[in-house]
């Protein structure tokens, strides 16, 4: 995302258990199932037309923090999450 664009808004669904944003009119998300108090990110996509701008990596993070503030555990089962978690060291401690 640019310097100078407006923060991304993040909606956390939890009945549909997805975080998502909606960026030039493209929805991106990221799902996930909960398991006990363990959060399992199931898929994380973003539209090809808004690709590359970090989104992704913005819905992690966020769903992230949402799942520490809960007390809850993080099993990443995307290959997406997975990277995520792999660049980001600092979050091992919450993965189940």
């Amino acid at each position: 995302m640019s310097a100078n664009a407006k923060p991304l808004e993040i909606t956390h669904d939890r009945g549909n258990t997805l975080f998502m944003a909606v960026v030039d009119g493209q929805e991106c998300e990221l799902d996930y199932r909960l398991d006990g108090k363990t959060m399992i990110i199931t898929h994380t996509g973003v539209p090809e037309p808004v690709a590359g701008r970090g989104i992704a990596n913005l819905l992690t993070r966020f769903a992230v923090q949402v799942a520490e503030a809960q007390g809850w555990k993080i099993r990443p089962a995307c290959s997406y999450a997975v990277r995520w978690f792999e660049r980001n060291p600092e979050y091992k401690n919450l993965l189940a």
